[in-house]
């Protein structure tokens, strides 16, 4: 499955969803995990309902984002497309490394619920998660 991270260096989710420029792609499955590369975040946009938007369809073909925060409009809109946003509760700094390691064990071993539906063709995630 693809991960995105809200990183500014592509070594720490230190950024919030909003404020991101870029978003660094891992291909994450059980005990194997890969750079996929960075996706630009879209920076400007007419309002800020557009810029959401952009955003979520920037990162449409990840299962999961993980950013420091995130709004809720903006969570809404990224869980009806299909993407759960997972927040590091605010810590920044977060080794991206550290979360692609957890996200293979979990993968390697039974998922929690949201996860297997996230991944499932056609599932939508749950709500919102918090690390």
């Amino acid at each position: 499955m693809r991960v995105a991270f809200t990183s500014t260096d592509g070594q720490t989710v230190d950024q919030h969803f909003g404020m991101t420029e870029q978003f660094y792609v891992w291909e994450v499955s059980p005990g194997r995990s890969e750079f996929a590369g960075k996706v630009s975040a879209i920076a400007s946009a007419a309002d800020e309902e557009d810029r959401i938007t952009a955003r979520a369809s920037a990162i449409a073909d990840c299962t999961i984002v993980y950013t420091q925060e995130i709004g809720g409009p903006a969570a809404a809109k990224l869980v009806s497309r299909r993407i759960q946003p997972m927040k590091t509760g605010g810590q920044a700094h977060v080794p991206i490394a550290e979360l692609v390691a957890k996200l293979e064990a979990v993968l390697s071993g039974k998922p929690p619920p949201w996860l297997r539906k996230a991944m499932a063709k056609g599932g939508a995630p749950a709500s919102p998660e918090t690390e």
